[in-house]
């Protein structure tokens, strides 16, 4: 649907005005703009109306349960996105592809994704920050990379990052519908059998060590499924596939340590026999072996299907030769 006009504003941003046509009558006025203007998220026109932003036929709107009219004159002041409360930072990324509204990364593993307590810069964040400078056309009214899913620090592979409200807007909701295709390569302790299943059930933080998750009973936690298929027989270990119908934090981790086959190099929930440590030492492999190889979407702005691939990287590649019979 095409939106009303665009003009700048004494603040630096843009006001974006018109007439309500007949497909948003009746419509609340969050929800009407939204579909007229789908460069804004209903959240951001809602937060909008609550700053005063927001005017239908000339009178502030101060309500966003108002109903909207045929043929009402609408106009709201967008102000110019505040800069996040984090550093630009000049860190290189392997920018896989990128147009005007997403990029997608292909993380290396040690990159932390967003900053938090012990690492307050220094991420992918901090990144995207420098690399999008004057780009980002601001998400929830501040100048900011849309992350709607992480991987693990110490997880390598492919992330898909917003740069505009609409495609954070249109990509959270396909995570939210588990419509995204996630396939990861790992390489787990043992072969699982059978060789390849589902393993559902939810998780949650651990009662015992606050840093890991756990797989929790009905009622806590969130639910989760992941389907597993094995690729390759190695020495005391298999290369598997992933796909997740869900996201959660150490999912595939979790999973798989619950049927009996933890990643490998996973310092949080796998114990290997003294041959496989060995083998991860003359390796010198320190991190989980995961790597999210896979991942497909449909762009949330221009419809198209996109679908990116990862080779599996240097030091996974070196531990598969090791453990090949």
């Amino acid at each position: 649907m095409n939106g009303g006009q665009s003009s700048g504003s004494a603040d630096g941003g843009n006001t974006r005005a018109g007439r309500v046509p007949e497909s948003a009558v009746g419509q609340r006025i969050d929800a009407g703009l939204a579909l007229i203007e789908p460069e804004l998220s209903r959240e951001r026109i809602k937060a909008l109306i609550l700053e005063g932003a927001v005017e239908l036929d000339g009178k502030v709107a101060s309500r966003p349960s108002v109903k909207l009219a045929a043929g009402m004159r609408y106009a709201i002041r967008v102000p110019e996105a505040q800069p996040l409360d984090a550093e630009a930072q000049a860190i290189a990324l392997d920018i896989v592809f990128e147009d005007a509204h997403l990029l997608v990364v292909d993380k290396p593993a040690g990159l932390v994704v967003h900053p938090a307590a012990g690492h307050a810069d220094g991420t992918l964040v901090n990144a995207l920050l420098h690399h999008c400078a004057g780009q980002l056309s601001g998400i929830g009214g501040v100048a900011r990379p849309g992350i709607v899913h992480r991987i693990d620090k110490d997880t390598s592979g492919l992330l898909v990052v917003a740069k505009t409200d609409a495609a954070h807007l249109g990509l959270a909701a396909q995570f939210a519908e588990h419509s995204i295709n996630r396939r990861y390569v790992a390489i787990v302790q043992g072969r699982p059998s059978p060789a390849n299943g589902t393993v559902r059930g939810n998780i949650g933080r651990s009662d015992h060590d606050r840093k890991k998750m756990a797989m929790v009973g009905e009622g806590r936690g969130k639910h989760a499924v992941t389907h597993f298929t094995s690729e390759e027989r190695l020495k005391d270990a298999t290369r598997i596939e992933c796909r997740l119908e869900t996201g959660r934090t150490h999912q595939v981790r979790v999973h798989m340590a619950s049927i009996g086959h933890a990643l490998l190099g996973d310092p949080l929930y796998s114990r290997p026999p003294k041959a496989l440590r060995d083998l991860l030492k003359g390796a010198d492999f320190r991190r989980q072996a995961l790597h999210a190889q896979r991942l497909g979407f449909i762009h949330p702005v221009t419809g198209s299907e996109c679908d990116f691939f990862s080779p599996i990287p240097a030091d996974m590649a070196e531990l598969l030769d090791r453990l090949r019979v």
